[in-house]
């Protein structure tokens, strides 16, 4: 990792930096916690960084063993990338990441990435509303599909569709972005359902936006 910055801190926060900390870093491994990915399927989910500076990020991840080069199967061809095991590791730690900024300031009007909004619905799933509610539900969000599957107070997300869903929600990432956190409501919103609209609703309703983090009181 010629020229790469390093904190020279025996600390296990700044070891872990020394990985990750780069910028862009950990938002690959977002992108890749759903499985794998092409180049340009990254790309496209981090549209506002360079094809250099993402080439270099991916470089420095398979260096350090966080992520890996796959031949990805039909229908997708190609080389793709895939986190590996020490990169799975991380993922309590975006979770956590997430939880802990999604009740900062909004401060970008830039739309969430397919993968970005899956990782918001896990930091904002309402469990104890969700007792006693079993369903599969199917998302299609352009070209993305993700399989929801909410068992008790338990939701497990993964890519790809679902082979008997419940529902199928389909429509962009930003509309289901709105109708998660309440911004919509189903009537309005550009979005087809097939399957149960109950199951639909239910779904959608499970997502509360967080509460803004109250400033800490100053001091006299």
């Amino acid at each position: 990792m010629a020229g790469k910055r390093w904190y020279d801190d025996p600390c296990g926060v700044a070891r872990a930096l020394d990985m990750v900390g780069e910028r862009w870093a950990l938002l690959v491994v977002r992108e890749l916690l759903l499985g794998p990915k092409r180049f340009t399927d990254l790309r496209a989910g981090l549209s506002t960084a360079s094809q250099n500076v993402l080439t270099q990020r991916l470089r420095e991840l398979e260096e350090a063993g966080i992520v890996r080069r796959r031949g990805l199967a039909p229908p997708a061809s190609g080389t793709g990338y895939e986190l590996t095991d020490r990169g799975r590791e991380l993922e309590p730690v975006l979770l956590a990441l997430a939880r802990w900024g999604s009740r900062l300031p909004l401060t970008s009007e830039a739309d969430l990435s397919a993968d970005a909004l899956m990782l918001a619905l896990r930091t904002t799933f309402d469990a104890p509303a969700a007792r006693g509610f079993h369903a599969v539900v199917e998302l299609r969000l352009g070209v993305d599909r993700f399989r929801a599957e909410v068992s008790g107070d338990r939701l497990t997300l993964s890519r790809g569709e679902a082979p008997a869903p419940d529902a199928v929600i389909e429509t962009d990432a930003a509309t289901l972005r709105a109708l998660v956190f309440g911004a919509c409501p189903l009537g309005d919103a550009p979005v087809r359902v097939a399957g149960e609209v109950e199951v639909a609703e239910r779904f959608l309703g499970l997502f509360p936006r967080p509460a803004p983090r109250q400033a800490d009181a100053g001091s006299c």
